[in-house]
């Protein structure tokens, strides 16, 4: 099995922990870090498929939550607060550049809206985008990997890209309604 199947693999595993309240988020976050370390696969510079895009999606998504989870602990003085929320923020840029190139692979073939939050902050800016068409999941070996519902095999992404929300209203996908999260639980508890 190759290191992307593994991660995959060891990706749901710690989710359906998460979903059993086996693992708080915190624990999700850092369990997640630790494990994209030890399998040291740096994110790709040429996103040319949707597994290279997967791949970089959450390896900048983890990182971007580790870094802000640390740059929250109370030991840390303001320089290193600030330093740390950078460094999540970078990532977090990333991620988002990633998920334009994933959409844009898969010819926008997807749903998106805004999510129902709790975060003041997120509030009318979180996006949810739900990839749910056969073909493309099976690129990414979605028996694997990806969360059911009654509707199916899905992957989600989130954003709070302003650019991102452009492009996904130009193409039609995105209106200013909102919904409840398909993973309403996760992005509603604090870290």
């Amino acid at each position: 099995m190759n290191k992307f199947d593994q991660f995959l693999r060891h990706r749901q595993s710690l989710l359906i922990q998460y979903k059993m309240g086996d693992m708080t988020k915190s624990e999700f976050i850092e369990e997640n870090f630790r494990y994209m370390e030890s399998l040291d696969i740096k994110p790709f510079t040429k996103v040319d498929n949707i597994k290279k895009a997967v791949y970089n999606y959450h390896y900048y998504n983890t990182y971007a939550k580790y870094w802000r989870w640390i740059a929250n602990d109370p030991k840390n003085s303001d320089k290193e607060r600030r330093n740390y929320y950078a460094e999540s923020m970078n990532y977090y840029h990333l991620k988002d550049k990633t998920t334009l190139a994933l959409l844009r692979l898969i010819d926008f073939n997807c749903e998106a809206y805004y999510v129902n939050v709790k975060s003041k902050q997120l509030k009318g800016k979180l996006i949810e985008i739900v990839i749910k068409d056969p073909d493309i999941l099976m690129e990414i070996d979605a028996f694997h990997y990806l969360g059911d519902s009654d509707e199916g095999d899905y992957l989600i992404l989130h954003t709070k890209s302003a650019a991102i929300a452009d492009v996904l209203r130009a193409e039609g996908l995105l209106e200013n309604k909102k919904q409840q999260s398909l993973t309403d639980d996760y992005i509603n508890k604090k870290y």
